[in-house]
């Protein structure tokens, strides 16, 4: 298979006349659908690949191919570049090494009532995802202390900044009001995800500002694995992509979790 095939991607070991292609590095997974149909509609080649926008491991295989019958015509590979147009099919964006900073609101846990325990959940996904939680501030539930944590956290150098608690419409919830007092743009607030429709996206200037809702301390698989990767690996997260997670954004609640070998964030 011509190698503008794959970016980010290496050919493994030759199995029984198939080739797979193996991450290179952790990153997230871009399969261009329509390009990988054309390919797949000359008739001769079978291209398969994992779901796209996912987080892949290097070393892990992603897609696999291998021709149809005993031999083909060279003709065939120029015919696959062609359906491509020199773009590649399969790619792993790298994710960046971002420094997070978080802002945990809730006045229980700022007065010391109870232990923070959202803190250690995000901390251990983001080193999963190759990033590190640099500072963490605590702050009661008002609007003008998360909005002063938020900006302290972005002039201190913070790529991305996680706003955990306070998310819900109960009156005392202060974290939404706390992100648009800061000065971020808001890019939606709720998503069609559960667990995690209580999620907000912004930006403030070019950082991401992500409002956590408390299912992600709860919850293996949430709206944060679908979007914290797409956003460390440096694409631009849209309302119209939030939106689309609606498809395949049901999490059936497994009592065996096998996340993410499951539908879950998936839609076609």
């Amino acid at each position: 298979m011509p190698p503008c095939v794959w970016r980010g991607v290496a050919p493994e070991a030759r199995c029984e006349g198939r080739v797979n292609l193996i991450a290179g590095h952790d990153g997230l997974l871009l399969v261009d659908v329509p390009a990988l149909g054309r390919v797949n509609g000359l008739g001769e080649l079978a291209v398969s690949t994992l779901h796209g926008l996912c987080a892949v491991r290097a070393g892990q295989m992603v897609a696999g191919m291998r021709v149809i019958p005993l031999i083909v015509h060279e003709q065939l590979l120029h015919d696959a570049e062609r359906a491509l147009g020199g773009a590649p099919a399969v790619s792993v964006l790298p994710f960046r090494r971002a420094r997070v900073g978080m802002v945990t609101t809730g006045s229980e846990v700022f007065h010391g009532r109870i232990q923070d325990k959202f803190g250690p959940v995000v901390r251990r996904k983001f080193a999963e995802l190759g990033s590190e939680v640099v500072r963490q501030v605590l702050v009661a539930d008002d609007r003008d202390a998360t909005a002063r944590a938020i900006r302290e956290l972005v002039d201190e150098g913070a790529d991305m900044v996680v706003v955990t608690g306070g998310m819900s419409v109960d009156p005392d919830d202060q974290t939404p009001a706390g992100i648009r007092a800061a000065g971020a743009r808001v890019v939606a607030y709720g998503a069609p995800v559960l667990p995690g429709s209580m999620f907000m996206l912004a930006y403030l200037g070019e950082v991401p500002v992500m409002g956590l809702p408390g299912c992600v301390m709860y919850h293996r698989a949430s709206i944060f694995d679908l979007v914290a990767p797409r956003l460390l690996a440096g694409l631009d997260v849209t309302r119209e992509d939030i939106t689309a997670l609606g498809h395949g954004g049901l999490c059936l609640g497994c009592q065996e979790c096998r996340y993410p070998a499951c539908p879950f964030g998936k839609g076609t």
